[in-house]
């Protein structure tokens, strides 16, 4: 009998030490995907989609992956209020080159699912945008 004990204890911590390192790969607040929209208006909105990476040192990605894909010139994320600057240059509607800039706060910090929102511009267009992360 306390052979099965101990069996099934190896087994219980084996599963609670898996369950751990799963959680403690989670990384940088930032990495991931991250999807959403941002617009000028509630009714005028456009979907985004992020792809963060960080190496330990640097953050960097790509808005809207693909043959369009905007690469992320500047992500820094300031811990002490969980707020974040980005920055990526784009192209407007006449192929010229414009300059993306959103700051947003980071929120939910604890879930898997948290969020990023804040102001969001480009050239003469101001809006907002909210994303999540998935």
């Amino acid at each position: 009998m306390s052979r099965v004990k101990t069996v099934w204890l190896v087994c219980l911590l084996a599963c609670l030490f898996m369950a751990v390192s799963a959680v403690a790969q989670e990384g940088y607040p930032l990495t991931g995907t991250w999807y959403g929209d941002w617009g000028p208006t509630p009714t005028h909105r456009n979907q985004i989609t992020l792809v963060v990476n960080w190496d330990g040192k640097t953050v960097s990605g790509i808005i809207n992956p693909g043959p369009d894909s905007i690469p992320i010139k500047v992500m820094t994320l300031d811990s002490s209020k969980w707020t974040v600057h980005i920055e990526a240059d784009g192209k407007d509607e006449q192929g010229r080159t414009v300059t993306f800039i959103a700051d947003g706060k980071l929120e939910n910090i604890g879930s898997w699912k948290r969020t990023l929102s804040g102001s969001w511009g480009h050239g003469t267009v101001k809006g907002d945008f909210k994303i999540a992360r998935d």
